[in-house]
This record gives structure tokens, sequence and C-alpha cells, in this order.
């Protein structure tokens, strides 16, 4: 299997959105199949790109949710 080309970016996450992430992975996880915080996110990005693009995302939430003015 040839290597894949890899970016790496960081981010900065409060403890909430880390145990939101732990959480995550350890529901989607099985004992055959064990998923990382890494691979959450990624599937995260995939969701929101796939649902923005659909036209099913609320842009205006969103936004706002990113910009602090929403509480979840």
């Amino acid at each position: 299997m040839a290597k894949k080309e890899k970016k790496r970016l960081q981010v900065v996450i409060s403890e909430e959105q880390d145990a939101l992430l732990t959480e995550t992975a350890y529901e989607l996880s099985s004992r055959e199949r064990i998923f990382s915080k890494s691979e959450v996110v990624r599937l995260a990005i995939h969701n929101l790109a796939k649902e923005i693009k659909a036209g099913h995302a609320n842009l205006e939430e969103l936004a706002a949710s990113l910009d602090g003015d929403e509480e979840e």
C-alpha cells in the first residue's frame, strides 16, 4: 500500500471538547477496531463538509457556534 502524504494541523481545544472526542472514539470502537481521537476529527470534518455541500447545514448557526455565540 502506498504511503499517504500527511498534513499536520494543531488546534487548541477545551477539556470538554477533548472529553467529547474521547467519548466518541470509545463509542465508535469495538474489540475488533479501536478508533483514535484523530480519526474522530477526520470523520467530523468529512461529515461537516458533506452536509455543507448538500445544503443541509445551517451555515449561520455553525458560524455563530464557531464565534462562541452559542452554548452547546
